[in-house]
């Protein structure tokens, strides 16, 4: 088999979905075409699956249940990938993210996560814990995740990074003084490095502020750009770029109008001296 991807089942609740619907798959002696054909969806759709850059839905469970014969073996089993804390459709931004050659992040309130130190993240985990978000075992599967995101930062050649910041984001205080200056470290650090640019959007920006919802931009290896967005109960990824262009010439804008690298980790180590 040509380009046969490995799965890895350990990753996560989609990842076991996806290998078992392989060996399902494999086991009939049907492509991913023929399999699609009997539930109704494209071959594309059942690879994404296969290889957990699309979460299977209720519906494609039930449909791949009936196609394969398997009583309810796979809705059941899919139930796992619903009542996960990953959002729908963000496995598949993952899946790109690990590959992009250069990202944008526009982050309000919260240090974006690729940036967060481990006790600052899991400060924030705990505190979706205690008001019934998540649950412990979801809390554990968000923070497995992005150690794995962050560690894909470690690639060569780097991608090249660009966050701004809201300045909510360096003066909200998570998890307490100390984890909140080991965080202001961390930003200063990641701003010394050679492949990235950390700006800060003060207050007095005002009006002047491009966005007012988190935004992610990435810009892949074949130059092609996506977008990221997130609603409370699902993640898209968008590729068309009638729709990409406007959030990019946006992000430049918003680029320009922040304060300078310089000024930004100035901010940030007057932030720093506000904890002990």
């Amino acid at each position: 088999m040509v380009n046969r991807r490995e799965l890895d089942p350990d990753q996560s609740p989609g990842a076991r979905f996806g290998q078992r619907l392989r060996a399902l798959r494999d086991a009939r002696g049907w492509t991913q075409d023929e399999l699609g054909e009997h539930m109704g969806f494209s071959g594309t759709h059942i690879s994404a699956v296969e290889t957990n850059r699309r979460p299977p839905t209720p519906r494609f469970a039930a449909s791949a249940d009936k196609a394969l014969g398997t009583g309810d073996q796979l809705e059941r089993q899919g139930r796992a990938v619903w009542h996960t804390a990953i959002l729908e459709g963000f496995p598949e931004y993952v899946a790109q993210e690990v590959r992009a050659a250069e990202m944008r992040l526009f982050e309000l309130g919260i240090i974006p996560g690729l940036l967060q130190t481990p006790e600052y993240a899991a400060a924030i985990t705990t505190g979706a814990v205690r008001r019934g978000a998540i649950t412990e075992h979801q809390a554990e599967e968000r923070l497995s995740l992005l150690a794995r995101r962050q560690a894909s930062l470690n690639r060569t050649p780097a991608p090249l990074v660009y966050v701004v910041l809201d300045e909510s984001c360096v003066r909200r205080t998570v998890g307490g003084p100390r984890i909140m200056k080991a965080q202001l470290d961390r930003l200063i650090d990641f701003a010394e490095l050679p492949s990235t640019v950390l700006q800060v959007a003060p207050y007095d920006l005002g009006e002047r502020r491009a966005f007012d919802l988190p935004v992610t931009l990435l810009t892949l290896p074949d130059r092609a750009h996506i977008a990221y967005a997130e609603s409370a109960q699902q993640g898209r990824l968008e590729r068309d770029m009638r729709f990409v262009q406007p959030l990019l010439t946006a992000y430049h804008q918003l680029q320009a109008e922040a304060l300078s690298q310089a000024a930004s980790v100035a901010v940030i180590e007057e932030a720093r001296k506000g904890t002990p």
